[in-house]
């Protein structure tokens, strides 16, 4: 199981994409002591691996020590930040705090595209060293990747990079269009999203890290129909073993699932997790349309913010489906 906290809006960029809108920092974000007792509710209610990210997670002073506390309840704790902030001092007071893995944002190999997408010049270097401080204080990292029509015929090319670079892992993150991403325009038509899909799995064959297509439910079935070994065994896990908290306490399902299911201020975590009806209604399988009767929704499930998105229903099914 595995849960993200939103730890602040506040960050450097302003990205086309933001599911988050991020940016200022909002006056009501939880506290560190909040955030602490948040870290113990989920550990009490089963999670494993905590990530700690954004807006830009390390723009939070107190970043280290909810890092250290997430560490010493049982938690795995990894960061999802642009990169820009890490120097090698602070990669190494990363890993001191007991950090296992930062994902950092890198969206093209051309360093115009990326500051582009980013609206930031400089923010490809930026990514870039804070990968090789990471490399140098040995502290693991991945590459995360936003898929859009900007770049998508560059992912192979940023895998190759990654590992180059000696990242861990390359997850790419097909665009929901939800937060700033609402007015991208920028979702790959169905065809290209079944094609490129079908290129990570390929990939994956070729290189010795982890490729894993995120909001993009489909590759674990996809991955059974090729042979190919996965040790993924279901695609969107949105309320059945995963969902977000918010700078605030909110809760939603995942972060591009912009629907309410409580605030941790008003009710202990682990029972909104164990006993929320949405959570219930999610976990339950009882999906409308093509999804309801799929062979496959088990081990797919279906994109449920992407069905929010485009139908207004996310039990509805998931437009972008391959199958």
């Amino acid at each position: 199981m595995i849960i993200s906290w939103n730890i602040t809006k506040a960050c450097q960029l302003k990205c086309r994409h933001c599911y988050r809108d991020a940016g200022t920092k909002e006056a009501d974000e939880l506290t560190t002591a909040e955030g602490k007792d948040l870290i113990e509710q989920i550990a009490l209610a089963g999670f494993k691996i905590l990530i700690i990210s954004g807006g830009e997670p390390l723009m939070r002073k107190d970043v280290y020590e909810l890092i250290a506390h997430a560490k010493d309840h049982g938690l795995r704790p990894v960061l999802g930040t642009n990169g820009i902030m890490i120097d090698t001092s602070v990669a190494r007071r990363l890993k001191a705090a007991g950090l296992t893995r930062a994902g950092i944002s890198l969206d093209s190999t051309n360093e115009a595209v990326h500051d582009d997408f980013r609206q930031d010049a400089g923010s490809w270097q930026g990514s870039l060293a804070g990968m090789k401080a990471c490399v140098a204080e040995g502290l693991d990292f991945q590459i995360h990747t936003t898929v859009t029509t900007y770049n998508y015929q560059d992912v192979e090319k940023i895998t190759d990079l990654a590992v180059s670079l000696g990242a861990k892992a390359h997850h790419i993150f097909f665009l929901v269009p939800t937060g700033r991403g609402k007015d991208l325009a920028a979702v790959i038509p169905s065809s290209e999203y079944q094609l490129l899909l079908k290129k990570i799995m390929q990939k994956q064959l070729t290189v010795p890290i982890e490729l894993k297509p995120v909001c993009a439910p489909q590759f674990v079935p996809l991955a059974h129909d090729l042979h190919q070994p996965t040790r993924f065994t279901r695609g969107c896990l949105a309320g059945v073993s995963y969902c977000c908290i918010l700078p605030n306490g909110d809760v939603h399902p995942c972060p591009y699932f912009p629907i309410k299911v409580g605030n941790v201020r008003n009710q202990k975590f682990s029972l909104m997790w164990r006993d929320h009806a949405l959570f219930k209604e999610l976990r339950s399988g009882e999906y409308n349309g093509n999804c309801g009767g799929c062979q496959h929704k088990s081990s797919c499930g279906g994109c449920r913010a992407r069905a929010y998105a485009q139908t207004g229903n996310y039990m509805d099914f998931d437009p972008e489906c391959i199958y």
